[in-house]
């Protein structure tokens, strides 16, 4: 296999074949392959992180009529790292009457919680971690685990505000879950499998295009899953102080940070696998990093429009959030299903 071709998986079969040629077991190879890829995927999420809290302040601050970061390195490059720094720097400070166990649990399971979407994504042909039969049913299990961290960091910090912070999590996720699982089942039908592998590969033309409604049902649902404006209800500053997060400082709260921005980059990519066919595009059968650069545009494409979506609408009333999902959205989708199952 040429480096060239696929970079990662060549640095992944080198070790593997560098291990076994020095006598280790197959077994032990595998499982340093494997954590070779584990650490290749986190090391590209950190990297990431810092890429997208830059691109998304620079898009805001046009949208907003102004600069954003423009002082540290060349274009403000560098400031998402300066402010990582700082945080990951301050004191950690623990309240008294904390649930010790749920507070310090939180903020981890909250980045865990969308890494481990990460190792089922296909990023490019060759490129995943693993390819399970139920991938869909399993990214929709463990994106709930986010919101888990927020309702643990409500009730470990033993703050009324950061409870209402959670429970508003609660009310938003059992709301939305349900239009976003209704819509995740168009691909599926489509395709005859909840493998992530093989919906990419039956999309000839992209789900977007045989199902617009089932797309943007799922793109609303991914937004208010994340959290994020106009469905920040479980963080509104104006109204609850900081929300759910409003006792955690230093390392801990930068965790937060990292997760939501990991989480919304997340549920671009799951919408550019489901409906806009991943990795495919011209020469990404024959070069698979080929695949890996198609799926990295479409991804950021969609990016930008959660973005637009969060920097032009206002903060809805938790009643205006749940009117949209049981009024509108909820039956659409059960509408879009019924139509795929009839066609």
């Amino acid at each position: 296999m040429s480096f060239w071709r696929d970079p990662i998986i060549f640095i992944i079969e080198w070790a593997k074949g560098l291990l076994a040629g020095i006598g280790w077991g197959p077994g032990w190879a595998t499982t340093v392959g494997f954590v070779i890829g584990a650490f290749v995927l986190a090391a590209g999420a950190m990297f990431f992180v810092v890429f997208l809290i830059w691109y998304e302040r620079k898009l805001i601050g046009r949208l907003q009529d102004r600069f954003g970061p423009n002082r540290v390195g060349p274009w403000g490059l560098f400031q998402p790292i300066a402010d990582m720094l700082k945080i990951f720097t301050k004191e950690l400070i623990t309240p008294s009457g904390v649930d010790w166990i749920a507070y310090n649990l939180a903020p981890v399971l909250s980045v865990a919680a969308v890494l481990m979407m990460w190792a089922v994504t296909p990023f490019s042909k060759t490129f995943f971690g693993v390819n399970i039969s139920v991938g869909i049913l399993f990214l929709i299990a463990v994106g709930g685990l986010g919101e888990v961290g927020i309702i643990l960091a409500g009730w470990g910090s033993n703050n009324k505000y950061a409870l209402v912070g959670a429970l508003r999590a609660v009310a938003q996720l059992c709301s939305y879950e349900v239009p976003f699982v209704i819509s995740a089942l168009v691909p599926v039908m489509l395709t005859g499998s909840m493998s992530l592998v093989d919906i990419v590969e039956a999309q000839n033309p992209w789900y977007i295009l045989v199902a617009p409604a089932a797309a943007l049902i799922f793109f609303i649902a991914s937004v208010a899953e994340t959290g994020r404006a106009p469905f920040d209800l479980a963080e509104a500053e104006s109204e609850i102080v900081a929300g759910y997060n409003v006792e955690y400082s230093g390392l801990k709260f930068g965790m937060f940070f990292v997760g939501e921005f990991l989480h919304a980059f997340t549920a671009s990519f799951i919408f550019v696998t489901v409906f806009l066919g991943g990795w495919r595009g011209p020469g990404a059968d024959q070069i698979p990093v080929l695949g890996l650069v198609y799926f990295m545009i479409k991804t950021f494409i969609v990016y930008f429009a959660l973005i637009l979506f969060r920097g032009t609408n206002p903060r809805f009333r938790i009643d205006q959030m749940m009117d949209l999902n049981w009024k509108v959205l909820t039956p659409l989708s059960l509408v879009v299903i019924m139509v795929i199952a009839l066609v």
